[in-house]
């Protein structure tokens, strides 16, 4: 470390600032900072990303304590040669192993609330699995909640997002195919299926940020519950316009959002806009408080149906992997 510490260890991997290192000694994993970070040497591989959006595979190495060490990357793939890139332009470290498992990382959040004054109940269960290598990636995320009033229908909704990502040649741009499923009481919606592709570019990519864009067209099949059966079932073809912004800060919070606006192309005037939120405080370990934030809205829902559906939640969140 800069200040003269030496630890002797597992390098687990990097990610928001943070170089997660297992000691014998110590129970759990330590949390180091990346930009106190002076002298480090692993003889396990590594998925490393840069801030420009180069990738490489390989064992990692420096030399000196100045602010502006290099990484030394032993590429493990042809060019089997040395790279060396900048300690602060190093912004993610993904050990690999042949284990499977060990190769996915996420996180699980719960929370529960109970009033008995009005009889009134709500949970909210979500999920994120993400499975990365070196030029591409894949995600799944699943979210459901459920609300219940004395005297008034139950509420649910759940939502199952699915999405894989391929880097260009080109630094920090990608393209990119999703899957989007989601079902609402509220809206009256058994499922609303939406497939879109599309090319995407991070516009921020750092130890404290992470912000992307993609852009692209989808298909929309919409089918409504038995109290909406004349509505029949709706097929739109849509642009898609979507956001993922992620925001860090050592040892303390994590902010994640995904944004997604589908203006109907066979449906002129008609929009649809999706958001989840969730913003986790560090308790100890693993373990995190979160509050979250979800909706879905239609600007042309149809007659007689809400246009939106939306709501929060808090509770407690434990995360696995390079996370």
């Amino acid at each position: 470390m800069k200040n003269g510490d030496r630890f002797t260890g597992e390098l687990k991997g990097l990610n928001a600032g943070v170089l997660r290192v297992d000691l014998d000694y110590v129970d759990g994993t330590l949390s180091v900072q990346w930009s106190q970070v002076a002298h480090l040497e692993s003889d396990r591989l590594f998925l490393i990303q840069t801030e420009s959006g180069e990738v490489y595979t390989g064992k990692l190495s420096t030399s000196g304590v100045s602010d502006d060490t290099s990484i030394r990357i032993q590429r493990a793939a042809a060019p089997k040669n040395e790279v060396e890139v900048a300690r602060n332009k190093v912004i993610k470290l993904d050990q690999t192993s042949e284990v499977l498992w060990s190769r996915f990382n996420g996180a699980i959040n719960s929370g529960f609330l109970y009033s008995k004054g009005n009889e009134s109940a709500q949970y909210n269960l979500s999920s994120q699995v993400a499975y990365e290598r070196e030029r591409w990636a894949a995600q799944v995320s699943y979210n459901s909640s459920l609300s219940s009033n004395s005297g008034t229908p139950v509420s649910t909704r759940n939502q199952i997002d699915t999405s894989t990502m391929r880097l260009l040649r080109r630094n920090n741009w990608f393209y990119a195919g999703s899957a989007y499923f989601l079902q609402s009481s509220v809206q009256d919606i058994s499922l609303q299926t939406t497939l879109s592709g599309g090319i995407g570019r991070y516009l921020k990519n750092t130890n404290r940020a992470s912000i992307s864009l993609l852009g692209g067209l989808g298909w929309q099949n919409v089918g409504y519950t038995q109290n909406a059966a004349e509505q029949g079932t709706q097929n739109i073809l849509v642009g898609f316009v979507s956001t993922e912004i992620k925001a860090f800060k050592f040892k303390k919070t994590n902010l994640d959002v995904t944004a997604s606006l589908l203006p109907a192309i066979t449906d002129a005037g008609r929009v649809h806009f999706n958001t989840n939120a969730v913003y986790y405080l560090k308790i100890y370990g693993d373990l995190n408080w979160n509050f979250s934030f979800y909706g879905s809205w239609d600007t042309r829902p149809p007659p007689r149906l809400k246009g939106s559906d939306y709501g929060t939640s808090s509770g407690l969140s434990w995360t696995f992997g390079n996370r």
